[in-house]
């Protein structure tokens, strides 16, 4: 019996969901570092740094599917049939994500979508800005006698509206973690004011784990117009509680824009 010498060997599909973390190459899991370097297809975020990408194979194929606020190359359902048409194509195949797949990042939905397919799926958590972030800046999310828990929520619904849960949040003493509410600040300071917590402390984060961080500080009745003046951009994350106020920094910039307001 003769074989047939012409018959193409499809590679057996793959795909790694892989958490890229806060955006500091360091701050990559050796787990997922060893995905991106044996990926043969790569599907990556807006928010995937030039350095991480170059831990891939220079034969490995980069496929930007980026997915920023009001710019979005692909749908969400274009890029789940991306994944399963390199995955069938390429074999190994890494769909790399900020921060922490599961955490805002639709991770789930590209699981099941895939994985209805047949196709091997595997899942490598990513340090989340949400934790990261604050601690690179000095500011704890719970702190014995201050915090006892933290919530992290996004700012927006999937009708780009306000998240109802920060009208919960407003009421707890637990420290508010707020992802990608820049653009809705004016909002969330206006529900704190409504609630009487306008002296509540607050920061903001732009570009946490990276060089070009920022950091601002306030409280609710100051924020808005000390992000403006400070050109605070995205991407940023929101830090609202008492924990705020144990940062140095904090304590100081407080102090001197209070003396300001009063003289």
């Amino acid at each position: 019996m003769k074989t047939n010498n012409n018959k193409i060997n499809k590679p057996t599909p793959t795909v790694k969901i892989v958490g890229a973390g806060p955006g500091d190459a360091d701050l990559l899991t050796i787990k997922a570092y060893k995905a991106i370097k044996n990926a043969k297809a790569i599907l990556y975020d807006a928010l995937i740094g030039r350095e991480i990408l170059e831990y891939a194979s220079s034969n490995a194929k980069l496929v930007y599917v980026g997915k920023r606020a009001a710019n979005h190359s692909y749908s969400q359902e274009e890029i789940n049939q991306l994944i399963v048409d390199y995955a069938y194509n390429y074999g190994a195949v890494v769909r790399l994500k900020g921060g922490d797949p599961y955490i805002f990042g639709r991770g789930h939905e590209e699981y099941d979508f895939v994985s209805s397919f047949g196709i091997d799926v595997e899942v490598i958590p990513g340090i989340t800005s949400a934790i990261a972030v604050p601690a690179l800046s000095n500011i704890p999310l719970t702190k014995r006698g201050i915090s006892e828990s933290f919530w992290v929520l996004t700012a927006t619904n999937k009708k780009g509206k306000l998240s109802k849960d920060i009208q919960q949040a407003v009421k707890s003493d637990a420290t508010i973690v707020v992802l990608m509410g820049v653009g809705k600040l004016g909002e969330i300071v206006r529900l704190y004011q409504q609630n009487g917590r306008g002296e509540l402390p607050i920061a903001i984060i732009q570009n946490g784990s990276l060089r070009s961080s920022k950091t601002v500080f306030g409280n609710i009745n100051s924020i808005s117009k000390i992000a403006k003046e400070s050109k605070v951009g995205t991407p940023a994350i929101i830090v609202i509680g008492e924990v705020v106020a144990t940062q140095p920094e904090f304590i100081n910039e407080y102090v001197i824009a209070r003396n300001e307001a009063i003289s």
